[in-house]
């Protein structure tokens, strides 16, 4: 399933992949005269995609899975989540925990992961060590973390990430990752705008996730968030909009006229009882809609094909339309559409000449996928994360016939099980 040209199944084909990008996308027989490849690999019974994007997510907060769930988003924020961070927040809980959110995503088909948490060279460090792609996004607040002191601290350490460590790099790029309108005010924004544009990197924002939010932005400003972001100059094409589940007819036309992207997380919003946000409506005006998972400790998964199933079925179900985001669409969500909001659509997201080799392979011959109609629904509507077999990232095989070939699975789960304890006993 390349994705591109859209809706297309190709059987009996093959990938030739050199230097660790895409070569030819050919007729098996064909590929077997024209190539002559050192490492031949047949998958029968199998689907090639290209590597799942997710869109949103917060890597380290694994080591939070099943902390504090069964909550509204308020009280699991200032109960669950941020006494718990404010403790624990450091290097070591950073890298432990993106190497578990790595290893998982990897086993589950993901390729590329757009991050926002604290440590974010950490991040990119352990992204780099176990080669996977990611954007890493700089958190910014107007309050001091263990990370930066204030703003100014942010913004410069954001930007020795942009200058001096990852430009160019060809698995790491860079955003900067406000939590959210509440979390800065008009002088911080207008810095932090000022600083992307010169830099020319996204913006990631949680953006009209709650009714909270909008109440609480109307409130202290007059504006709701969206308006607000617009009058600060930050609604453009580089903006990422994580969630925008509450919004109105004409805040999704302004999101559209400004070619800002969408991060769609369902499951994160089922669960934290906010709403769902109106993808066909988004589809519908233009706006470009990637799928993410958000953090472990609201979702509880790192599982962008489970994700994709939900949107679509929630898209059917929001606008009482079977047909309103079909298997092929909302599979695109997952792979070229999230690389383009990402603005990584030029190197990956489809299987196409010259593009990186990031794939993934999923195994249909189980119980719950056959028999096999159309590949792509089957792949859609009746597949498990653990139905994949095989991961490439950039033509390195990091999961072969369903095992990591690079990460030591035990030790990731003697420092989760670590971890665990020790924030057991905080909590008691």
């Amino acid at each position: 399933m390349p994705i591109e040209p859209a809706g297309t199944v190709l059987e009996d084909h093959a990938v030739a992949v050199v230097d660790g990008r895409i070569a030819a996308v050919l007729p098996l027989r064909e590929a077997r005269e024209t190539f002559q490849p050192s490492v031949f690999l047949e998958r029968p019974d199998h689907v090639l995609i290209p590597g799942l994007v997710n869109a949103h997510v917060h890597a380290a907060m694994t080591l939070f899975r099943g902390l504090a769930d069964d909550l509204p988003l308020d009280a699991w924020l200032r109960e669950g989540v941020w006494p718990v961070e404010r403790r624990f927040a450091s290097a070591e809980l950073v890298r432990d925990g993106t190497e578990l959110a790595i290893a998982e995503m990897l086993a589950a088909g993901i390729t590329c992961f757009s991050d926002q948490y604290f440590f974010p060279e950490i991040v990119a460090e352990t992204a780099v060590d176990l080669h996977i792609r990611a954007m890493i996004g700089t958190p910014v607040i107007d309050i001091p973390t263990a990370w930066a002191d204030d703003v100014a601290d942010y913004l410069e350490k954001g930007s020795d990430l942009v200058h001096d460590r990852y430009a160019d790099h060809p698995l790491i790029s860079t955003c900067f990752a406000p939590h959210s309108t509440r979390a800065l005010s008009d002088v911080s924004f207008t810095e932090l705008r000022v600083l992307a544009d010169q830099l020319d990197v996204p913006v990631q924002i949680h953006l009209h996730e709650s009714e909270s939010e909008v109440v609480a932005s109307v409130e202290a400003t007059g504006m709701r968030p969206i308006e607000r972001l617009d009058k600060l100059g930050l609604l453009n094409a580089s903006l990422l909009a994580v969630h925008a589940v509450h919004v109105t007819p004409a805040e999704i036309g302004r999101l559209a006229s400004a070619g800002a992207g969408v991060a769609h997380c369902p499951t994160s919003n089922l669960k934290l009882a906010c709403g769902t946000a109106p993808v066909k409506a988004f589809l519908d005006a233009g706006v470009t809609v990637g799928i993410g998972t958000d953090g472990a400790a609201s979702n509880n998964m790192l599982d962008v094909l489970s994700e994709v199933r939900l949107a679509a079925l929630l898209a059917k179900t929001v606008s009482r339309d079977g047909g309103a985001l079909s298997g092929d669409r909302a599979l695109r969500l997952a792979t070229l559409d999230a690389a383009r909001i990402l603005r990584r659509d030029h190197e990956i997201g489809s299987i196409e000449p010259g593009k990186w080799a990031d794939l993934a392979c999923v195994d249909l011959m189980r119980y719950n996928s056959q028999p096999v109609y159309d590949p792509v629904s089957q792949l859609v509507y009746a597949t498990r994360a653990d139905q994949v077999s095989d991961v490439w990232v950039a033509g390195r095989h990091l999961l072969d016939q369903g095992e990591l070939t690079t990460i030591d699975k035990e030790s990731i789960f003697r420092r989760s099980r670590e971890w665990q304890q020790r924030i057991a006993d905080f909590r008691e």
